[in-house]
């Protein structure tokens, strides 16, 4: 009985030891980030990063300027029926004279060669156009307001969204934090309780369960910085810069 409780002992030691590796890896890899607590960058500067980089916004953006372009066509449309009409000729051109002297009539007929132009403006207005001139410019204001309101709406959904994923972020710091100080605490009591138990003071039972909730501890500790992790690299891809954390004392 005795050699049986020898080799538990000694295997749930090899545990311990296993599982105290493994967590103080995971810290190394993330020791700049393990239990403290950072000040991000404000809320409105990584708004204004994501705007900027949006490709949504950009296109509503440039569908104003379309919209605005054919407003300003349509206020000017009038003057495609605006024109100048020039002609010229030049050829023989057959004159016909007549002169009475209050005795007789005589008629002449002559041919010379001339160069004649002529210059002149022609306005044409069709009657549909002058009837439909204020509908089609009010439309054409109707289609630039709507192009600058799907603008509007975007950023706010833009807007929305960062909020709610920095808000996210720094619940998830939070988290981070208590999984940290929990683990902390956790890993102090197993090494109490693990001397004891070497001394024959605490029951194999008793040690098997503080390894359990220490190994529960070390996952909840592992999830958090994971999802830590990864709202942060959400985020400063959303942005297009990476934040320097910086320590709050």
């Amino acid at each position: 009985m005795s050699k049986l409780f020898y080799i538990l002992s000694i295997l749930s030691l090899s545990v311990i030891s296993f599982n105290s590796i493994q967590a103080q890896t995971l810290e190394s890899d993330n020791s700049s980030l393990n239990g403290s607590e950072f000040k991000f960058p404000p809320l409105e500067v990584v708004i204004d990063s994501v705007l900027k980089r949006s490709a949504m916004v950009n296109f509503r953006n440039q569908h104003i300027g379309v919209k605005e372009s054919t407003l300003a066509s349509e206020r000017i449309y009038w003057s495609k029926n605006l024109g100048i009409q020039a002609d010229t000729r030049y050829g023989n051109l057959s004159n016909f004279a007549t002169s009475e002297d209050g005795i007789s009539n005589t008629a002449a007929l002559t041919t010379a060669k001339q160069f004649n132009y002529s210059v002149g403006f022609y306005l044409k207005i069709p009657i549909f156009d002058v009837i439909n001139r204020k509908n089609q410019i009010k439309l054409a204001k109707l289609e630039v307001d709507e192009a600058k309101s799907m603008a509007e709406f975007q950023k706010e959904e833009i807007r929305q969204t960062v909020i709610r994923m920095y808000q996210d972020l720094i619940l998830k710091q939070k988290l981070l934090q208590i999984r940290s100080r929990r683990l902390g605490d956790g890993r102090v009591n197993m090494q109490m309780v693990e001397k004891e138990f070497r001394n024959g003071v605490v029951p194999l039972s008793e040690y098997v369960r503080i390894v359990g909730m220490t190994e529960n501890m070390e996952a909840d500790y592992a999830k958090a910085m994971s999802e830590f992790i990864t709202a942060k690299l959400l985020l400063e891809d959303m942005a297009g810069f990476v934040f320097g954390l910086t320590h709050i004392n």
